[in-house]
């Protein structure tokens, strides 16, 4: 499989790949006849290019989309999972391109990207067998009355993914909507937009004309997708603020449902029995440096109990050291590069504010040294430690490879700054007593806690946030059942 990658790799550069939009069973280009270039992360090469979608562009798909939608609602489960299934067969056959395609869009490594891309399929697939679940409920009433209740399509539902796991969260993004008989127009993130193409070509030749749309482009396509009339039900995965202004725009038009899985600032806490090693090989897994911190769900809070705090920092920064960083399409690499300049810039930004507020630096905090590193966008695992709970990189998301490390001491106090912020997508608690960990979970304010484990998505287990991380719930049922309406019915004998 590396031949048959590198080999691929080496024709990208070559020869730029061309994505277009996909709108009523038919590519296309934009209205507007622009194009926008996708950048290479760790080379800054011109590696694609993809539509700069317009309002217009918007209207087109929408519409296809609206006119698709009743006969695909029309069609049985079985159907419907039949035509999802073939699409899910299809994208398995390309996974290599598509493979290709995520690592030089997104500069993370072809071993994560490779994992991505094989779990979205499987999850499509856990999502087409997934649609029988959809039942109503009878409810006793009079004798001479029946009462139950129907799950119905919203109509046209629109996904607006991030550009931290494109490939994956467009792909299995659409098929819990599709299964629930709804149509979708999706739009890819600007900064990431090719494997979304790619997906578009596919889908053209597997879902019936205007069941699938994919709209590429900036904020133009994004605003026109929220203020839609016909689109009644919304998914967003990206920042507390873009969400924040989706709900706004959203509610000028319409009352719409919405799924925002927003920002993190994610508390792991350490008590004092807790296994060292284990805590410390935790702290840079659950930091997702394998992503260059680019998870919404990172643990870059790291609570330590002040009985343990020096030990865990030195192993934590001796395991971050072993991260080995380098080129994204090398299977060794464990770390590629940032997915952008003004990503690169922020996370520099708050290394020096972090100096300058007074933490410690303990490892990182640099762009790596040598050759491969002079070009692209590059930054090593970086660990603060000594940082107070009112420090900015403390309290504000870098969604960049930078771990913050806390001492406590006062178990109350550490509950407090852990559920201080605005954020609560997930959480860590690591311990050897179960009924400290469970009372621990209970008072978190958050919506994903991992006991004594980190940085795991179980199928079916239901993700998403509190409080302006987000609200509603996806990769499980409570997923499927969001993309329905509730019909209650009485029906006099």
């Amino acid at each position: 499989m590396l031949d048959k990658i590198s080999i691929k790799a080496e024709g990208l550069k070559r020869a730029p790949f061309t994505g277009r939009m996909l709108i009523a069973g038919e590519l296309a280009e934009s209205v507007g006849a622009q194009w926008l270039d996708s950048i290479n992360p760790a080379t800054e090469e011109v590696v694609g290019k993809f539509p700069r979608g317009t309002e217009d562009d918007v209207k087109r798909a929408v519409a296809a989309a609206k006119t698709a939608q009743p006969g695909w609602a029309d069609l049985s489960v079985s159907d419907r999972a039949a035509y999802v299934n073939r699409l899910a067969s299809a994208i398995q056959a390309q996974a290599d391109e598509m493979l290709v395609l995520e690592v030089a869009d997104t500069g993370n490594t072809i071993t994560g990207m490779d994992a991505d891309i094989q779990a979205c399929v499987e999850r499509v697939r856990y999502f087409a067998g997934l649609g029988h679940e959809m039942q109503g409920a009878t409810i006793p009433g009079a004798r001479n009355r029946l009462q139950f209740t129907l799950r119905e399509p919203f109509g046209v539902v629109a996904r607006i993914v991030a550009f931290n796991h494109p490939a994956a969260m467009a792909i299995h993004g659409i098929a819990s909507p599709l299964m629930a008989g709804n149509s979708v127009v999706l739009k890819p993130s600007e900064q990431c937009s090719l494997s979304a193409t790619l997906l578009a070509e596919i889908a053209k030749d597997c879902l019936p004309p205007g069941v699938l749309n994919v709209v590429t482009g900036g904020l133009e396509v994004g605003d026109a997708l929220v203020r839609h009339k016909d689109v009644k039900r919304m998914s967003f995965v990206g920042s507390v603020t873009t969400g924040l202004a989706i709900q706004r725009s959203a509610a000028e038009v319409a009352v719409k449902s919405l799924t925002l899985e927003l920002g993190g600032k994610n508390p792991f806490i350490v008590f004092p029995d807790a296994p060292l090693d284990a805590v410390a090989k935790a702290a840079v897994d659950g930091m997702n440096f394998t992503w260059q911190g680019q998870s919404c769900s990172s643990t870059s809070r790291l609570f330590v109990h002040d009985a343990i705090y020096d030990a865990v920092v030195e192993k934590v920064a001796a395991e971050a050291a072993k991260i080995r960083i380098g080129d994204p399409f090398d299977w060794a690499t464990q770390m590629g590069a940032m997915n952008s300049a003004q990503q690169l810039a922020k996370t520099e930004g708050y290394v020096k504010i972090g100096i300058d507020e007074g933490a410690r630096l303990v490892a990182g905090g640099r762009r790596p040294q040598g050759e491969p590193f002079k070009r692209g966008f590059w930054f090593e695992p970086t660990i603060f430690a000594d940082v107070r709970q009112h420090m900015r990189i403390a309290s504000e998301e870098i969604f960049g490879p930078v771990l913050s490390i806390l001492r406590w001491s006062d178990e109350e106090e550490v509950i407090a700054h852990a559920n201080s912020l605005e954020f609560g997508l997930t959480a860590a608690i690591w311990t050897s007593d179960i009924t400290r960990a469970m009372t621990t979970a209970r008072r978190l304010e958050t919506g994903y806690i991992w006991i004594n484990g980190v940085n795991t998505n179980a199928r079916g287990v239901p993700f998403g946030g509190c409080k302006n991380s987000g609200i509603g719930r996806e990769r499980g049922l409570e997923e499927l059942y969001s993309y329905t309406e509730e019909k209650s019915i009485q029906l006099f004998l």
